[in-house]
């Protein structure tokens, strides 16, 4: 990874901060601290939602993001005291959720990512004192290893986030991490996004795919991996996990959100697999 920002990042931030300004009423998620977050390029980039909020790229990644951040922190109230966001990028939920106060956070991401972020929180005035930064090199570094200098228990559950990482990753990348996820303790949660191959996309993911895939490659940020679900089932279960679901965007929130009269519709790009360590 380049130093410096990531537009990714700040895209996903973006999109999360502008559901409650472009979209209506019933919100799929609430991120009410990713707008202070980004700043002074926050006016920026939500202008693009402002004026062109129904385009394909910015209505789909808005529900792609907030269905798949709602999803994941639900699963936080089964009761954890662990929660290791991986690439965590802009993610906020340290600095706005009531559940952060009870919870371990840590958030895994490339120490430059990490340095640029610390500084927006600082000039943002959000408290990060709870957070433990893990700075991580994932060609380089052992995840573990990183996690437990920081004070993470390899013996206590967790639950695992990795949200719009995999796709960016090689194979071989993606296959290493998960070797170490599968090392926690037995019970431990991993919610991992993933992309979809072509074949299985739906006439919304094809038209959100046909713009960003290319957009995403020219920031040099370029998708690198696919799956099947049923690929990603073999992938996890060869390193120590026990798939217990494959979740759609239309699946990840309640069905009557998605009753709506806004340009927020969800599509078949990526999907979100929940899986177990089994120990």
């Amino acid at each position: 990874m380049e130093e410096g920002p990531s537009r990714t990042a700040m895209m996903a931030a973006a999109a999360r901060a502008a559901h409650l300004i472009v979209d209506r009423e019933p919100y799929l998620f609430q991120d009410t601290a990713a707008e202070a977050l980004l700043g002074t390029r926050a006016a920026e980039l939500l202008s693009y939602h402002r004026t062109s909020g129904d385009h394909p790229v910015l209505s789909g990644t808005r529900a792609q993001v907030t269905a798949r951040s709602r999803y994941t922190e639900e699963r936080l109230s089964a009761g954890f005291t662990q929660y290791v966001i991986l690439g965590a990028g802009l993610d906020t939920f340290a600095y706005r959720s009531p559940l952060a106060k009870a919870i371990a956070v840590y958030e895994v991401d490339h120490p430059a990512t990490q340095r640029w972020k610390q500084e927006l929180l600082t000039a943002a005035e959000l408290d990060s004192s709870a957070v433990e930064f893990v700075g991580v090199d994932f060609e380089d570094d052992n995840l573990a290893s990183r996690l437990i200098t920081h004070g993470f228990d390899p013996n206590q559950q967790a639950l695992v986030s990795w949200l719009g990482v995999s796709m960016y990753l090689t194979e071989s990348a993606i296959a290493t991490t998960l070797d170490s996820l599968g090392r926690f303790a037995r019970g431990t949660e991993l919610i991992m996004e993933y992309a979809l191959p072509s074949g299985l996309r739906d006439e919304a993911g094809r038209v959100y795919a046909e713009f960003a895939l290319e957009a995403s490659a020219q920031q040099g940020e370029p998708w690198l991996s696919f799956f099947t679900p049923e690929q990603v089932t073999e992938l996890l279960e060869r390193h120590g996990f026990a798939v217990a679901e494959h979740i759609s965007q239309r699946q990840a929130v309640d069905s009557a959100l998605w009753q709506r009269e806004d340009a927020l519709h969800p599509a078949d790009l990526c999907r979100l697999v929940w899986a177990t360590v089994r120990g």
